[in-house]
């Protein structure tokens, strides 16, 4: 009987901690979704004074921060511990709430108690937020899927830099010394995980064109502030220069030609010749829409020929976009950031912004690993990888028919394998007007223009600049 009795009341004991320990929990929760939402109310600004930033900035900025503490530089191909995973839904999930309150009003047909039929105006979610937000989060969950793939994975590790034995081979040849290099088996993956893993890169390619184009058309609707306005010269030459805008103004535009005559050695030069042109896309376009001939902004140029410049600036933005996706965002596009007031603009932008980021990170941790399994089937030269079986071809194509619902069929696009094909394809379309089809990058759900965004280096996850 006292034995029953002390098992009761342990049974009970127990029932009561878990009970507390569940209460505690969601109290903290509580707790921490105050703090978060109250720091965003306040602009980031915990004086109280009124001098924080918007309401819209500060979304932006929080969910940046988040992706920062949560992601990190992601310098190993594994999946993501628990904690974090758990830790990223439920704080995305708070911040991507305040959509769910962003409406606008549409008609509606509804009966009166009397039978007559009235049309009235109801509240429902902001178009934009209705369709990119699911898309998003869809995006979101894929990326981390193809992380929690990785679980009991045995065929590559990573070597330590303490690792005497492994000295050559942690050596990288490349500016991302700091990442660890992965090691295969002496005999280089298996045949299964060489096909998984191409797979998963194809996938992830798909994610990054995705989100990129969310991004782009999001930045794309964003005004463009009057501070970046009043910062700009009268006219595209002075932006560009003499020799770029003799090159861009020429009658045979080439931009292969164009690109050779340019110094691309750096990120830095890269950047400013990003910042350059779109400044003068900026000034052509307001040139093109000023009504008044005498305006500042008005000049001696056709109108055919300034859209024609207009249009010559936008191929190469997007061969640079192409070519060089890993290079923060240019002043353009921070400038738009800082000062848009729209809060779903916002959310939007910032969530496909790390969203583009992971992606892109994840598919070079891939390269990576595809890179040491290349080098351990040919050592003499680690670029030429062993070409697939015709069987081996059969598993993959299967392999990519059989799950390509879980992004094409959601987002409605075709996959393109051909990321380097880029350069044939614009020689291909001389009148270059097309941009979109160069990227072959169409979802039926995301509506895209011709403006592309500038993906942000997220290796820190840092916010732009210009925001503190």
């Amino acid at each position: 009987m006292i034995l029953e009795t002390n098992n009761n009341s342990m049974a009970g004991f127990k029932s009561r901690l878990a009970n507390d320990s569940t209460v505690t929990s969601s109290r903290s929760d509580m707790e921490l979704m105050k703090e978060k939402f109250s720091k965003l109310l306040l602009g980031e600004d915990m004086s109280g004074g009124g001098k924080g930033v918007s309401s819209a900035l500060a979304l932006s900025n929080a969910i940046t921060n988040l992706a920062a503490s949560v992601f990190g530089e992601m310098k190993r191909l594994e999946p993501m511990p628990a904690e974090r995973k758990a830790k990223w839904r439920k704080e995305i999930g708070w911040l991507l709430s305040v959509t769910d309150h962003i409406v606008e009003f549409v008609p509606c047909r509804q009966v009166s108690k009397a039978g007559t039929n009235m049309e009235v105006m109801v509240t429902k979610q902001r178009s934009d937020l209705q369709m990119n937000i699911p898309a998003l989060r869809k995006l979101d969950a894929m990326l981390i899927d193809c992380l929690d793939g990785l679980n009991d994975q045995s065929e590559f590790s990573y070597v330590s830099k303490d690792d005497e034995s492994q000295e050559e081979t942690n050596s990288r040849k490349d500016d991302k010394w700091w990442i660890p290099t992965p090691k295969v088996h002496p005999s280089g993956l298996s045949d299964p995980m060489r096909i998984w893993l191409q797979f998963q890169k194809d996938s992830v390619i798909q994610v990054h064109k995705a989100s990129m184009a969310i991004n782009a058309q999001v930045l794309s609707e964003m005004e463009i502030p009057e501070s970046y306005i009043e910062s700009l010269p009268k006219n595209g030459r002075a932006s560009l220069g003499d020799s770029i805008y003799k090159s861009i103004t020429d009658e045979y535009f080439d931009p292969d030609y164009f690109f050779t005559t340019m110094d691309m050695s750096s990120e830095h030069k890269i950047l400013d010749l990003k910042d350059r042109i779109e400044a003068s896309v900026v000034i052509w376009k307001r040139k093109m829409n000023a009504k008044d001939g005498k305006s500042s902004w008005g000049s001696t140029i056709s109108f055919e020929k300034r859209e024609m410049f207009e249009e010559r600036a936008e191929v190469i933005l997007l061969i640079l976009k192409q070519r060089f996706p890993g290079i923060p965002q240019s002043k353009l596009d921070i400038s738009k950031i800082q000062y848009n007031k729209d809060v779903g603009q916002a959310i939007l932008e910032s969530y496909s912004r790390i969203i583009e980021s992971r992606a892109f990170t994840i598919m070079s941790r891939i390269e990576d690993v595809l890179q040491a399994d290349a080098i351990a089937q040919n050592p003499s030269n680690g670029e030429v990888k062993r070409p697939l079986s015709d069987k081996e071809v059969g598993k993959l194509n299967s392999a990519e028919n059989g799950a390509s619902l879980t992004l094409l069929d959601f987002i409605g696009w075709t996959p393109d394998q051909e990321d380097n094909n880029t350069k044939k394809d614009l020689k291909e379309d001389p009148t270059y007007k097309d941009i979109n089809a160069k990227i072959k990058c169409n979802p039926s759900s995301i509506v895209t223009n011709k403006r592309f965004s500038y993906l942000e280096n997220l290796g820190m996850c840092r916010s732009p600049t210009a925001r503190h």
